[in-house]
């Protein structure tokens, strides 16, 4: 868990429609029935009239037909993220509520052309249901009553795709296995696979939906190999925005690189020039490569922990996320002092903190940019819990970004004995796709 953060504010890559004005779902159900009557308030009306309804339904029905003037409770739903653009959604846009990440299999015989079909049917579908529309003539319609908010659904490549397809030739060596760390408990059968989907939204009825769709579109060309889900801090439960906590308690990710830094693009994308040396090949112009770990959290261990360790083995004050050196972690206008002592000597910031380690100037200008989500999977028989972090993290390459910082981890971070790596999985996730194409189109058909 690097000491790196994304701010919880909607980018530029997510539209907000003005309080009030028709979002998409209105749009699209004022044509549902004649006269322009919603879908909801032709429901909501036929409730309030029907002979079976006694006096708690007739009102149950009354309430389900708001005025046509009505002002939206929220904007939450209206929020969109575009899916045609320069890269793919889910990699800039700001941390969404929730969110389910899915690894595919092909099934066995199927190649090149099943692949590209498929990833146009995935396509063609999170176009739509990212505009707040129906999936498709086979939508469940779990979403139904919801606007976009803020969904995005991402694709990836894992290595072992390309020789499934007979692509090798077209395999980037970025995409190389990552190598093993001595923190790694790694369960095979939850790592890796051939195709990686990313869903997130800010609300988990259009998340499911998303995830839903996508699975029955896998047909028979693709089976789930591992799926886990997710969530974080919802927008707007805060009265300001705030870097995120982790189930730790820990404010987790400060100083994440920032679209608007100078050097953001190089750090975090594949450049458009394939006679780049680091380029790769052309097709993953303007992509990036995800790390996903699932990081199990030992809380029953943590917790034993007074707040005063465990804010030495994180080097950040809990409160608030400052380093312990001074400072405010919201402004990030304070570097962390690295030498700084106390009265008796002692470094302020212990030489193992976890957010001294991940320092990208102590790991030769290193950086990610994470994305990640919680999780909580139950209790075992005993009452541990199985809960922890959805590691994602973004680079424009995992030899210069990811493994450096983790070897370095694995030499000596505090964090280590409250942490266990259960799963792993590296993909190449090409370049947004253009109107008309389909995300992977110019691999596929290159």
């Amino acid at each position: 868990m690097a000491d790196q953060s994304i701010p919880e504010t909607r980018s530029s890559e997510a539209t907000r429609r003005a309080p009030g004005a028709p979002g998409p779902l209105a749009s699209r159900n004022s044509g549902d029935v004649p006269g322009g009557i919603s879908r909801r308030r032709l429901l909501g009306t036929a409730g309030a009239t029907g002979l079976a309804l006694g006096a708690a339904g007739a009102a149950a029905g009354y309430a389900a037909a708001p005025s046509a003037a009505a002002t939206p409770l929220t904007s939450l739903g209206s929020e969109q993220a575009m899916f045609h653009g320069k890269h793919q959604p889910g990699i800039t846009t700001p941390m969404q509520a929730c969110g389910h990440l899915v690894a595919f299999d092909l099934a066995a015989g199927a190649g090149r052309k099943e692949a590209a079909a498929l990833l146009r049917r995935w396509s063609d579908t999170a176009r739509r249901l990212m505009a707040g529309e129906p999936a498709g003539t086979r939508d469940t319609d779990v979403a139904r009553d919801a606007g976009p908010s803020s969904l995005t659904v991402t694709f990836g490549f894992g290595h072992s795709f390309f020789g499934r397809t007979g692509l090798d030739a077209q395999r980037p060596d970025a995409l190389d296995p990552l190598p093993d760390f001595s923190s790694d408990h790694l369960d095979k059968n939850r790592s890796n696979g051939d195709l990686w989907v990313q869903i997130g939204a800010d609300d988990a009825l259009v998340a499911f939906h998303a995830l839903r769709a996508i699975q029955r579109d896998a047909g028979t060309a693709a089976r789930v190999r591992w799926q886990m889900n997710g969530f974080n801090r919802s927008p707007g439960a805060t009265d300001r925005p705030m870097t995120t906590r982790n189930l730790m308690g820990q404010v987790d990710g400060t100083r994440n690189p920032k679209p608007a830094e100078a050097d953001f693009d190089q750090r975090i994308f594949v450049p458009e020039s394939a006679a780049s040396a680091t380029a790769g090949p052309a097709w993953m112009a303007n992509g990036s490569y995800v790390v996903v770990r699932r990081i199990r959290m030992l809380l029953d261990d943590w917790e034993q922990l007074s707040p005063k360790a465990q804010e030495d083995v994180i080097g950040r004050r809990k409160s608030d996320g400052a380093p312990l050196s001074g400072g405010d972690e919201a402004t990030e206008t304070t570097e962390m002092d690295l030498e700084k002592t106390d009265g008796s000597g002692k470094l302020v910031v212990p030489i193992n903190a976890h957010a001294r380690i991940t320092r990208p100037d102590q790991n030769g200008g290193a950086a990610m940019l994470r994305r990640p989500f919680s999780y909580h999977d139950g209790f075992d028989a005993d009452g541990v819990p199985d809960a922890g972090l959805l590691f994602v993290c973004w680079q424009a390459d995992p030899l210069r970004g990811f493994v450096p910082v983790q070897r370095k981890l694995d030499r000596g971070d505090a964090l280590s004995r409250f942490i266990r790596h259960e799963a792993s999985g590296l993909f190449a996730v090409p370049g947004g796709a253009a109107e008309g194409e389909y995300v992977g189109q110019r691999l596929l058909e290159g």
